[in-house]
């Protein structure tokens, strides 16, 4: 018995280390982000189905701003449809807090409107109940 309905929502936060800098000004690669939509994924399916499921796809990936070594981010998932054995859900990374180094090495700032970095629709599928 699943306990999917459209709209149930899980979200995870978590600070982004410095040992994920990739690349100049301390940008993370965009598969950080969709490596957090599978941590979201996982949450989703084991409160609704009570199992891990597996990513099938992903679709409509949007890379719209930076993620750095540093930032504090937020990653959504909200189920948008329900089959049988398949969910599909949208996903959100927002950066919600950034260091500001102009500060202080330590420095960093709330920020209020977070950013929105990327987004993308996938579908994960569980086992048959």
């Amino acid at each position: 018995m699943t306990t999917a309905t459209v709209g149930l929502e899980v979200v995870h936060r978590r600070y982004v280390p410095y040992s994920h800098a990739h690349y100049a000004g301390n940008l993370v690669d965009g598969a950080y982000s969709l490596a957090a939509f599978g941590d979201v994924a996982t949450e989703m399916c084991i409160r609704t189905d009570g199992d891990e499921g597996l990513f099938a796809s992903y679709s409509d990936v949007q890379f719209r701003a930076p993620v750095r070594a540093g930032d504090c981010i937020e990653i959504s998932a909200r189920l948008v449809r329900v089959g049988s054995r398949s969910r599909e859900m949208d996903f959100e990374v927002r950066v919600v807090a950034r260091g500001n180094p102009a500060r202080g090495e330590s420095a960093a700032d709330v920020l209020d409107p977070p950013i929105l970095a990327t987004t993308a629709r996938g579908v994960v599928v569980v086992p048959p109940r």
